[in-house]
């Protein structure tokens, strides 16, 4: 009986054996997984870390999978190789992260994967690395709950540059109001005067053409504040000036615009409502009809400001055959060869969005106006001195330096 129960032993033990060969070996383990809100975001992401595997191979893949309260299942929301999506990878500028290229890092958008607002939910993360289609490693699951920030500090930056932009507005309005501020001399804009008195010694009327654009166009907004500076001229010289309109949403505002700059000129009882008329929304009608009127009233000045297409050259053709003074102004660069043939004057493309504080000098604009020329001047001096320093860095094989002077001028 002992022999019968040793002999039932040895085979059980063989057996045991011949199982542990015969199995799998279990997966290792990933080790140093964390699962954190990403930084700087409106809470749709979470950042996962772990460090660098030394054995990994470049068969080696690594799958990354989530998890939501309300699904429960895993779902995969990456998969990349190893030597991939490193801690160097991650778009954040040096001082609002601090990655390095010995650790892995993977940013999950998580309302992608999910198709809702994650802000607020709690989701499980696991990372398993696979060699040659075999699960090779695996870590444990780890929970993240993605929430909106309040301030990004990657885009400190551009906070900076804008402290500095309304220091110096502030600045330019105080020197506006006590000194005044120089601006460059605009030919098209001092013959103004010289087209409103041509008009009043001939008796004749002056055409103010605010273009084919809507009130949402800057060219059309700057032609507006034009027209109120005419205007108040033409109040004080008691002149005729007719304004015909593509739009009547313009129409609308020019006509407030005008009343008020014959009330500025003092001169409220020579205004008349039918300064401003509507004319037509079709292109080409549009054109046909101011050309007409030109052709019969011969108009002493014709003012064309604002955004024009392909009816400028018809206008202002039929302006120069009347023997108008013409003066024109438009953002269109493709217009602007017509007018400069046609017309006596012509203002060049941001010359047009100047004018209303060159002719108004009013502190506000002209300090706006100076801070955009300031701006226009720091972004010239910056990428000059960029350009050398990365071009120098990148001579000298200074890769972090190059990144430092990238991450400043980078608009996040």
């Amino acid at each position: 009986m002992i022999k019968y129960k040793a002999i039932l032993t040895l085979f059980l033990s063989l057996l045991s054996v011949n199982a542990a060969f015969s199995a799998e070996p279990a997966p290792a383990v990933i080790s140093g997984l964390t699962a954190v809100d990403m930084p700087y975001d409106v809470g749709n992401a979470v950042m996962l870390r772990w460090a660098i595997n030394p054995s990994d191979t470049p068969d080696t893949v690594y799958v990354v999978h989530a998890s939501s309260q309300q699904a429960g299942a895993w779902v995969e929301a990456d998969r990349f190789s190893a030597s991939a999506k490193t801690g160097d990878d991650i778009e954040l500028p040096f001082w609002a992260w601090d990655g390095s290229a010995m650790e892995h890092a993977v940013k999950v958008e998580l309302n992608n994967i999910f198709g809702e607002s994650a802000a607020g939910s709690v989701f499980r993360f696991k990372v398993s690395a696979l060699e040659k289609g075999l699960l090779k490693a695996e870590s444990a699951p780890v929970p993240a709950t993605p929430v909106g920030n309040w301030f990004r500090l990657d885009r400190l930056n551009n906070i900076v540059l804008l402290i500095v932009i309304v220091i110096v507005f502030f600045w330019a309005v105080s020197h506006a109001k006590r000194k005044g501020l120089f601006i460059r001399r605009i030919a098209g804009l001092d013959a103004i005067d010289e087209a409103i008195g041509r008009a009043t010694e001939m008796g004749k009327p002056i055409y103010y053409v605010p273009g084919i654009g809507t009130m949402s166009s800057i060219s059309t907004i700057a032609s507006a504040f034009i027209l109120g500076e005419v205007s108040k001229k033409v109040a004080q010289y008691d002149s005729q000036i007719k304004v015909p309109h593509y739009d009547p949403i313009v129409m609308t505002v020019c006509k407030e615009i005008v009343k008020q700059s014959y009330m500025e000129a003092g001169r409220p009882d020579s205004y008349r409502e039918d300064i401003n008329f509507f004319v037509s929304q079709d292109q080409f009608s549009y054109a046909a009809s101011v050309d007409g009127m030109i052709s019969r009233e011969k108009p002493a000045a014709c003012f064309f400001m604002g955004y024009f297409m392909a009816e400028s050259l018809l206008l202002a053709e039929v302006g120069a055959t009347s023997g108008a003074i013409q003066i024109a102004g438009t953002d269109i660069e493709s217009q602007l060869p017509f007018f400069f043939t046609a017309c006596d004057y012509t203002l060049i493309g941001e010359e047009l969005y100047a004018a209303g504080a060159y002719l108004s000098k009013e502190p506000m604009l002209l300090s706006a106006l100076k801070v955009q020329d300031f701006g226009k001047l720091v972004v010239m001096v910056s990428v000059f001195f960029g350009i050398i320093l990365v071009a120098a860095g990148a001579a000298l094989h200074w890769d972090s330096f190059v990144n430092v002077i990238l991450n400043l001028f980078k608009a996040y």
